[in-house]
């Protein structure tokens, strides 16, 4: 019986698998920029640094649509701190990370970890930064150091870029922060893992400041701080499906710090769970600070151990403040709790710690769930908080 195969039939199989993988990167009909072919050595010990940079100027100066920076996998990319600096000719700009980006292995090797950020991009309009592969801060001599968090560097830092995509990326052990967006419209991140040990200090998963319209899906934070932490100018912003834990919840603020005017409003945060962490719903607020926090919604929360579930702080003072008499605070309005169900490793559930200059207004708790796990009756316990209760324990509220 003769056979059947054909010996073209394995070249026809490898260019379709070729061809969908480039589909699937989203670079087909697209130009693509391999760091290798501007000279990157990929093998972990040499500063690509300059070929990364090389590599993005030749893509970012070329017109037309669809272009791709290419990061391989199976390669390792030392890279120093470095800016990739728009704006762009393309009108879409693509970075497909499938390797493995490093930084050096300890503080003394930076060439300048004073920028405070390793990875930044600036100004770029229709950034997708996508793929399967890490990027590995090498935090630990920063944490070790005790370097205070404005002397530490973030992972990846976002600047002005509008209509951004993250996707599928995973980092370690940022030196602090694992992704700052400052001043950026309309982004989108989703399914991407930002992991750091439990004690590591300052390591926040995502900061958002001065940007609107964020969504964030399907993702996995757990580090040594916030998971998502809520800045002033944070508008429009919507989470969902996080999975958050180790670290310190999802917080709104720190706002108001040394009188600053600060806004944020309308955030929703729906369907996540918080393991083990430090505190679940959060939003805290400096003495003396200005502006508002309003139209603020935590929902269909589930929590495992959680030390604070729900904690609203009107009077935060950090290590090393002066706490001085208080003649203004940030307003904190329209703010709902609904759905929260699980565990708490103290009695005390629920804390509405508010100004008396102010007082938090139209506060709902709604179906609140929480038992604790010593097995103690769950406290609530609020202060200058008005509002309303419904299936929430002894609802510690004034009604107005």
């Amino acid at each position: 019986m003769k056979s059947s195969y054909h010996p073209h039939i394995m070249e026809i199989i490898v260019r379709v698998v070729f061809v969908l993988t480039l589909v699937n990167f989203g670079i087909l009909n697209g130009q693509v920029y391999d760091v290798l072919k501007f000279g990157a050595k990929g093998d972990g010990t040499t500063d690509d640094s300059e070929a990364f940079v090389e590599a993005w100027k030749a893509m970012c100066s070329s017109g037309g649509s669809n272009k791709t920076l290419l990061i391989p996998s199976d390669n390792t990319f030392l890279l120093q701190p470095l800016v990739f600096q728009g704006p762009c000719n393309s009108l879409s700009v693509q970075v497909q990370l499938e390797g493995k980006i490093v930084a050096p292995l300890n503080k003394a090797a930076w060439s300048d970890f004073k920028s405070y950020e390793w990875v930044c991009f600036n100004k770029i309009i229709g950034l997708t930064v996508r793929g399967s592969g890490t990027i590995t801060g090498h935090g630990s001599s920063f944490w070790e150091a005790n370097l205070p968090a404005s002397k530490r560097p973030t992972q990846l830092h976002f600047e002005g870029c509008n209509n951004l995509e993250i996707n599928g990326i995973t980092s370690f052990d940022s030196p602090r922060n694992h992704i700052s967006i400052h001043d950026c419209r309309q982004v989108k991140i989703t399914q991407i893992k930002l992991i750091a040990p439990g004690d590591s200090p300052n390591t926040d998963g995502i900061d958002i400041s001065a940007s609107t319209d964020v969504e964030i899906y399907d993702t996995i934070v757990g580090t040594g701080d916030d998971c998502v932490a809520l800045n002033s100018g944070s508008i429009n912003i919507n989470i969902a499906r996080m999975r958050c834990g180790p670290g310190h919840g999802i917080s709104v603020g720190s706002l108001g710090k040394d009188g600053e005017e600060s806004i944020v409003e309308n955030i929703q945060v729906t369907n996540c769970t918080f393991h083990e962490t430090n505190n679940g719903a959060r939003i805290k607020t400096w003495p003396n600070g200005k502006g508002y926090a309003r139209n603020i919604v935590f929902k269909d929360i589930m929590l495992t151990e959680t030390k604070n579930p729900i904690i609203i702080n009107q009077q935060y003072i950090d290590k090393g403040r002066i706490d001085l008499e208080e003649s203004s605070a940030v307003a904190i309005s329209n703010v709902t709790f609904m759905d929260f169900h699980g565990t708490s490793r103290q009695d005390e559930i629920i804390k509405i710690d508010c100004s008396e200059v102010t007082c938090c207004k139209d506060i709902v708790l709604d179906r609140i769930d929480i038992t604790t796990v010593d097995g103690n009756k769950p406290i609530a316990e609020c202060s200058n908080a008005y509002g309303n209760s419904t299936n929430a324990y002894d609802s510690c509220l004034k009604t107005e």
